[in-house]
């Protein structure tokens, strides 16, 4: 019985790593219908009519360019300008714009789960005031790192890498209407409830979780006209503030995760007609 076990398991990681691979080597947008499509949860899906950023913009540079990563919605895309050229006016620095989706979305080789259905984004804190001067260069956009805003491996802040023009550029983001939230590292989080002067709805879209100290990741709703893009549960009431906070530092929180990953869906039908062009 084990073993049969065992190899249904080595199965299914072999005919997930098939999927990702036949999803990474789409070299190109496709289209199923007449107006870009988010199809499937954030998670487990695709995109269909997919557009890319342009490699720079007011405001915004795009880094790791060689990993194809550049494409989304077309809301995603004129987010990541509007916030671009937010930052730029309030003199706040560039945005350095990580991955965004492949050409048609679905999963990464990398295991990542997200980032599948065109509507999700990983911006840097490192707001590079040398970016806001030049292009960089395709070796920089290949080889800078993004900086740790945590002190350590501590849950302090290194205020020599976060300031208050990271929490301005969160607030910008997080006040546009059709972001649906912002994952930012649990001591970003409590920075910004530290320093709130009264109860602020645009708090309640940034959620703390694993990781993201050197990066927050905005994901957008599901767009209007696209009746097969399946929306996250909604966000609990109030800023995030309160007690709940309290438990992303605790030992429990701090506890590698455990057991076998949940074993991945299929596909909706619609990505495998998106993989025929």
């Amino acid at each position: 019985m084990l073993k049969i076990i065992f190899l249904g398991v080595i199965a299914l990681l072999i005919s997930t790593q098939i999927q990702a691979n036949t999803w990474s080597q789409a070299s190109h947008p496709a289209s199923i219908a007449d107006t870009a499509q988010s199809i499937g949860t954030y998670n487990n899906g695709c995109l269909s009519g997919a557009v890319a950023l342009p490699k720079e913009g007011l405001g915004f540079q795009v880094m790791r360019l060689s990993r194809n990563r550049f494409y989304g919605h077309p809301d995603l895309k004129q987010f990541i300008e509007h916030l671009g050229q937010t930052t730029a006016l309030q003199g706040l620095g560039v945005l350095l714009v990580g991955d965004l989706g492949q050409p048609r979305g679905g999963p990464t080789l990398t295991g990542h789960r997200s980032h599948q259905t065109g509507l999700d984004v990983d911006i840097w804190f490192l707001l590079s005031q040398q970016a806001a001067k030049r292009s960089l260069t395709s070796n920089e956009r290949e080889t800078w790192n993004a900086a740790s805003v945590l002190a350590g491996h501590s849950d302090a802040l290194n205020f020599s890498q976060w300031s208050p023009a990271n929490a301005k550029v969160l607030e910008a983001a997080a006040r546009m209407p059709e972001v649906d939230r912002i994952f930012v590292n649990p001591s970003v989080k409590r920075e910004l409830c530290r320093n709130k002067n009264m109860p602020t709805q645009w708090l309640r879209k940034i959620r703390p979780w694993w990781k993201h100290d050197d990066h927050f990741h905005v994901r957008l709703k599901c767009p209007l006209g696209n009746p097969h893009c399946v929306a996250q549960e909604p966000l609990p009431s109030g800023d995030g503030c309160d007690s709940g906070l309290a438990w992303w530092f605790s030992a429990e929180a701090k506890k590698p995760a455990s057991g076998k990953p949940a074993p991945t869906p299929p596909l909706p039908a619609l990505c495998h007609k998106l993989l025929k062009d």
